[in-house]
């Protein structure tokens, strides 16, 4: 194996203005820049996310974990001071490598408090033109781009018409009685592909099963999240939630992702108490999301692997 970085000296150098662009963004907009641990005794709780974990990584010889998004503890923070926040950091999770994917990875994460979903949408397209140059803009709701492209509607059908439908059109597996797998396998392989091409395309509105931490609500007798994830040229780029304040709702999430956990034979997550903590003395109604950096990069390059834009990847690390 060569001692050689794998990307190039440009590459670098872009890495470098676009690290430097970012944080003009924020600064002309007065938004903190902020630091949380990447090692931290609690971890995600969500079954498709993947942690890695650190022995002894405490004083007293306790088990952390590197963290999969600075989100808990970003939020810790918001929760004390109430003012909008930005992060650039490593992130890491287990099991993903690949074109556009590396174990370990760069990821810009804000919070906004007195935005929705629905104005930082328009912060993060600003912000992804600033890049990119400027783009055309649609937003899809989920369940209008299920209905168009495969007639049948994300929060009426049942698991065994997902499945039947997804092996019909794709090469795959059994995913079991997970209906938001299956669901998540015909959008990334069936609708996403069709998204337009040289646009930031928003996909907003996702069933509640799929809130995470974001609020939830009733929009025409369908419970939804207010959620949002864009993608440009097929490549998913950020992650977006109008947050969940409720501890109580929130510890109920956790406690279920952790109920998955045990059906698919995977450890269980410590409730993260600091953050339920948090939750309880008050976090500012506000928005947040997470963009990988990475990611931006190789669409401003024009690469078609990840790795093409980092120095070291997980393979030559």
């Amino acid at each position: 194996m060569s001692w050689k970085p794998i990307a190039n000296l440009a590459a670098l150098r872009y890495r470098a203005e676009l690290l430097r662009d970012i944080r003009e963004f924020f600064s002309a907009r007065k938004i903190l820049e902020i630091e949380t641990p990447l090692l931290s005794a609690h971890t995600a709780t969500d079954p498709s996310l993947g942690s890695f974990c650190v022995e002894g990584g405490g004083s007293s010889g306790t088990s952390g974990y590197l963290q999969t998004s600075p989100e808990h503890a970003m939020k810790r923070l918001l929760a004390m001071q109430g003012e909008p926040v930005f992060q650039i950091c490593k992130a890491f999770r287990e099991g993903e490598a690949g074109p556009r994917h590396n174990p370990e990875f760069t990821l810009l994460e804000w919070y906004r408090p007195g935005l929705d979903d629905r104005a930082l949408m328009q912060e993060v397209a600003e912000l992804v033109c600033t890049v990119l140059g400027r783009l055309p803009e649609h937003t899809f709701r989920y369940r209008e781009l299920f209905l168009q492209q495969l007639s049948i509607d994300p929060h009426d059908t049942t698991c065994g018409q997902l499945r039947a439908l997804a092996q019909e059109l794709v090469d795959c597996g059994d995913l079991g009685e997970d209906k938001d797998a299956w669901l998540d396998l015909l959008m990334t392989h069936v609708i996403e592909p069709t998204l337009p091409t040289g646009h930031l395309c928003f996909v907003c509105d996702y069933p509640a099963s799929q809130a995470a931490l974001a609020k939830v609500e009733s929009v025409e007798g369908k419970m939804i999240a207010r959620r949002f994830e864009l993608y440009v040229n097929g490549m998913e780029l950020a992650n977006g939630y109008s947050e969940l304040t409720d501890a109580p709702e929130q510890r109920r999430r956790f406690e279920l992702d952790n109920q998955k956990r045990r059906e698919q034979g995977l450890t269980e997550v410590p409730l993260d108490e600091n953050l339920l903590a948090a939750m309880k003395h008050g976090l500012p109604e506000c928005s947040g999301v997470a963009l990988g950096v990475d990611r931006l990069l190789m669409l401003a390059m024009g690469a078609a692997d990840i790795r093409e834009v980092l120095a070291f990847p997980w393979d030559n690390a």
